[in-house]
């Protein structure tokens, strides 16, 4: 007779253990698997592009597969030839002069969030992250050994958080402050003399600013992108810039990031790299070689389409009875407010949180969206406009419908 595993021993780690499902995955993978089974369920989970990669990205990646120098080890730090592209792109389009030197590239952004805060963080270190936030953030910053500070902000201030927030927050165990403009989940964008200002807070405190500029081409009206450590070059030195070619270039399955940091920051994270996962894959490479050193042509149309249905998305959204959704400025995301609908009945369901309501919209209506609890403001859900025109006035017609029988 065997003994039974005694409760202390852990078959799998507490550090491990404590780490979240990515909420959004999970959803977008429900939503395909009813899919595949038949049902006509329209996901607005994952943050994607729904647009085919441009072929020119495509061709450099075949020519890549055929060039044998291609076939072995590389620098676990990034193809020399894309490092530097990459610093030429940045100063391209932000302004921001870096070397080839300050450049790590990555498996993907998720990667790059997780070795910069790995680079940085010692144990109990504190990180004020402004929510909502995306979910990847806390849980990098706990794997990294740190502690997330959450700083909320909600519809009423666009989802921006303000200095006075950011202070109040701020310990003498806070060592970096992050910053996300245009943000996931909310779309919110800071502009310049805000953004400035949180900067030159956080140069003032001697703090580390992580800044996260992946929906840097995705900006809609009079809103624009602003680059963190252009607005305040005292940030540059405790400045560390996260980006890839996922949302830019339609290429969120190629998994190409970089992380841009003093190259102290840029030696130790290669260092974490080499011994994770060597050099990114070269055909990826090439291909986000391609991407980054040609012109902006593809992503100026998508931003075309994704305006009109960011439109469309908040029109109808806030046409619904206890809905309120701000217009969002940037990224592809809407993130309406459903605080007004909790505990009302629905088909004899009466949802008391968003986890419970998206779960009802899924069952009810077959349409994906994300609860807000994933982003640290329960009450909200998070749905993406990335997806084509007729689904996405199919799906929210759905959700009109369905919380238009919600009754007291």
């Amino acid at each position: 007779m065997t003994s039974a595993t005694p409760s202390s021993e852990r078959r799998v780690s507490a550090r491990i253990g404590a780490i979240s499902e990515s909420a959004t995955l999970a959803v977008d993978a429900k939503a395909k698997a009813l899919k595949a089974a038949g049902r006509p369920v329209i996901g607005f989970g994952a943050g994607e592009p729904d647009f085919p990669t441009p072929d020119y990205i495509v061709e450099a990646a075949v020519a890549a597969c055929r060039d044998p120098k291609f076939h072995r080890y590389t620098p676990a730090g990034g193809l020399p030839e894309l490092k530097k592209a990459i610093a030429a792109k940045t100063l391209r389009d932000s302004g921001y002069e870096v070397d080839a030197s300050q450049v790590l590239v990555t498996n993907g952004g998720k990667q790059a969030i997780y070795e910069a805060f790995a680079a940085i963080l010692d144990p109990g270190d504190e990180v004020i992250v402004p929510a909502p936030y995306w979910t990847t953030y806390p849980e990098s910053i706990r794997l990294a050994g740190g502690v997330p500070v959450e700083v909320v902000a909600d519809e009423t201030t666009g989802y921006r958080v303000s200095v006075e927030q950011l202070e109040a927050a701020r310990t003498e165990r806070t060592k970096v402050v992050l910053f996300v403009s245009p943000s996931n989940p909310t779309g919110a964008v800071y502009n310049e003399a805000d953004a400035k200002a949180i900067g030159e807070w956080a140069a003032e405190h001697g703090l580390w600013v992580l800044t996260d500029e992946i929906y840097e081409h995705l900006v809609y009206g009079d809103a624009k992108f602003t680059s963190l450590p252009v607005l305040v070059p005292a940030l540059r030195d405790k400045c560390i810039v996260v980006n890839g070619v996922a949302k830019t270039y339609a290429m969120t399955g190629w998994r190409v990031g970089w992380v841009i940091a003093p190259q102290d920051v840029i030696k130790a994270a290669t260092n974490l790299q080499s011994h994770a996962t060597s050099n990114v894959s070269n055909v990826a490479q090439v291909a986000a070689l391609a991407a980054v050193s040609g012109d902006l042509e593809a992503v100026a149309e998508m931003r075309k389409a994704f305006d009109r249905r960011r439109q469309t998305m908040v029109k109808m959204l806030n046409e619904i009875d206890g809905v309120y959704c701000p217009t969002p400025e940037g990224a592809f995301y809407a993130y309406p407010s459903v605080k007004e609908l909790l505990g009302k009945e629905i088909r004899g369901k009466r949802p008391q949180d968003s986890v419970e309501l998206a779960a009802l919209i899924l069952d009810e209506a077959e349409v994906a969206v994300v609860p807000g609890e994933a982003f640290g403001t329960p009450g909200y859900l998070r749905l993406s406009y990335a997806l084509g025109d007729e689904d996405l006035v199919e799906g929210v017609t759905r959700i009109q419908n369905l919380l238009a029988e919600a009754k007291a």
